[in-house]
């Protein structure tokens, strides 16, 4: 396979019209990439820093020195935006979608590519303001990812609330508008332009976890959008959707104005923050299904209801954000009907996991490397959504609630399993770009190394969170001494995620080093059936998408969507002592 993209619609001109200022919808993946790719680096740095200052928080840092209070909430904050947005959100929800969605239809290009265009460089610029804040007076905020007012509404709070926290939320609206427009473009292109033959009974899943996810993007980033608005008029021009009358911040009494109410931003917040979860996760949901069904050389089991499932789980999304909300003072009948909410998520869920479980069972499975970074994704999705039941019981959140237990639940079930559907996506995506296939070696040593120190890092945490251990403590040592007997599991911790880092080092290396010399990959190196695999820029859909298995009249033992099935009265067995290839 040559090196671009098998189906580029774009004009030859220079480099800069190609792979820059383009509207081809593969090159603007690789550009979404890329902004993955350096948020994910700073991203890692930063939260390297909050383990090393959580251990030994007398280290000075280079170029910097000794972390102050202020500056680990900063870290905190600045950590947690970059990898919800830019990285657990930009890369399955964008760079993905542009990869592959069109071809995966059968049409050659979006709906609307300069509105597709038009996404990245504001996604782009949403980016760049939010390392602004590293830079402004004062530095970056310091009211953690979520922003919660009346701190964050007044800038005398503290340090980073004033240009550090503008900054922070002109990155958050241009990005609603920015995930907004590209979802609004995959929805069109989805309905509108799917090639000959292709209905919806016939879309591979990738592509239905993408139309759920978008129209959950739409919904739930207009919400934020509206959010950050208000929050910003709060600050700037006096208004008081959410502060108090009365309040009084450092000495310093708010006057004038009516009285708003904190709760209207959370309630506006984990309106769009849960269904961020399924925004990042369904892409890997519907990637783990294809890559089961490609490595175990099965048909997915019960196609239609994994579509169904897929639907349920974006729509019950949208009905549990109050889970987030038990200990705000909300009325205890709304907690109930939140968590009645969300066990009911969970039926969809376990049923899509009891699939993928049973699609194991007595398949001829293949441990390429991303059959082992979906294993990877389905570990952490199962081991991570253990806990997910137990935090939505109001009784017991009201104990776990802004612990460690916290972080260890969503760090496996969105975090490490959203990543581990990432890399399993660039592994078997990459000869797309490139011709190429990355070295199984290195991927295997990448992702076994990067599973012990997942598990190293997070596991344990719900035992720090059971003991009581706040999550937003910058340290556990020094002069306050508050949980001496948990430092030795912060230790181990802290370690755990140093290996974590070092082993994304060798993915860096892989990616690289194979783009020059991987081995060559071939027109379809998987031996897939969805059209992105298909010699044809103008493919027909003649079957189902994940057909594997012996079948009648062929010795292959797949049938790609865009070629006929034999006849039935032509079917031959197989010769005595023959394997399917």
């Amino acid at each position: 396979m040559n090196a671009e993209p098998a189906h580029s619609a774009a004009p030859s001109h220079g480099f800069l019209r190609r792979r820059v200022f383009t509207t081809e919808h593969r090159a603007l993946a690789v550009l979404y990439l890329l902004i993955g790719l350096a948020a994910v680096i700073v991203g890692t740095l930063l939260s390297l820093v909050i383990r090393i200052h959580r251990v030994w928080p007398t280290v000075p840092f280079p170029l910097y020195g000794i972390l102050r209070p202020e500056d680990y909430l900063a870290v905190v904050t600045m950590h947690g935006t970059l990898m919800v947005f830019f990285v657990l959100t930009v890369v399955p929800q964008s760079a993905f979608p542009n990869l592959v969605l069109a071809e995966q239809i059968g049409t050659r290009r979006m709906a609307f590519p300069r509105l597709n265009a038009t996404a990245f460089w504001i996604t782009l610029a949403s980016f760049l303001a939010l390392l602004a804040a590293f830079f402004v007076p004062q530095g970056a905020p310091i009211s953690g990812w979520t922003s919660y007012p009346p701190f964050s509404a007044i800038a005398a709070t503290g340090p980073g609330q004033g240009a550090g926290m503008d900054c922070w939320l002109a990155s958050i609206a241009l990005f609603c508008i920015a995930a907004v427009a590209s979802s609004a473009n995959f929805l069109a292109t989805i309905v509108a332009r799917r090639g000959p033959g292709m209905t919806f009974g016939r879309l591979p899943l990738t592509v239905w976890s993408w139309l759920t996810s978008s129209a959950l993007t739409v919904i739930a980033f207009s919400a934020l959008f509206g959010a950050a608005l208000m929050l910003f008029a709060d600050r700037h021009f006096g208004t008081s959707f959410f502060i108090p009358a009365g309040e009084v911040i450092n000495g310093i009494a708010r006057s004038g104005g009516a009285s708003g109410s904190p709760m209207l931003w959370l309630h506006l917040f984990w309106f769009f923050g849960h269904p961020e979860v399924y925004i990042s996760i369904l892409p890997g949901m519907g990637l783990a299904s294809a890559l089961l069904a490609n490595f175990t050389r099965r048909p997915v089991l019960g196609y239609r209801f994994m579509v169904i499932a897929t639907l349920m789980i974006g729509f019950l999304g949208l009905g549990v954000w109050g889970h987030h909300m038990f200990v705000s003072g909300m009325n205890p009948y709304a907690g109930t009907a939140f968590g009645l909410t969300t066990i009911a998520i969970a039926v969809p869920s376990s049923a899509e996991v009891l699939t993928w479980l049973a699609m194991l069972f007595r398949g001829r499975l293949r441990l390429s490397t991303p059959m082992l970074f979906t294993l990877g994704f389905i570990s952490f999705f199962i081991s991570g959504g253990l806990t997910g039941p137990i935090l939505a019981q109001p009784a017991l959140d009201a104990y776990l609630h802004n612990t460690f237990f916290v972080v260890a639940h969503f760090h496996l079930v969105m975090a490490m399993a959203g990543v581990f559907s990432l890399f399993a996506g660039i592994y078997y995506w990459y000869p797309l770009l490139t011709g190429r296939l990355m070295n199984e070696m290195l991927g295997k040593a990448h992702f076994w190394i990067s599973l012990i120190g997942a598990y190293g890092t997070f596991f344990p945490m719900h035992l720090a969170g059971l003991a009581g251990e706040p999550r937003h403590y910058a340290q556990l040592a020094g002069p306050v001494e508050s949980f001496p007997s948990l430092i030795p599991v912060e230790r181990g911790i802290t370690f755990a995620a140093l290996t974590l880092a070092a082993a994304q080092l060798i993915f860096l290396f892989n990616v690289f080093r194979s783009a020059r010399h991987g081995d060559r990959a071939g027109e379809n190196p998987w031996r897939a059936t969805t059209h992105e695999w298909s010699p044809d820029l103008h493919p027909i859909t003649r079957g189902e998408p994940y057909v594997y298995g012996p079948y009648p009249g062929g010795t292959k033992d797949f049938l790609p969507q865009w070629e006929l099935a034999a006849p039935a009265t032509s079917a031959q067995p197989y010769p005595s002592g023959a394997k399917p290839e």
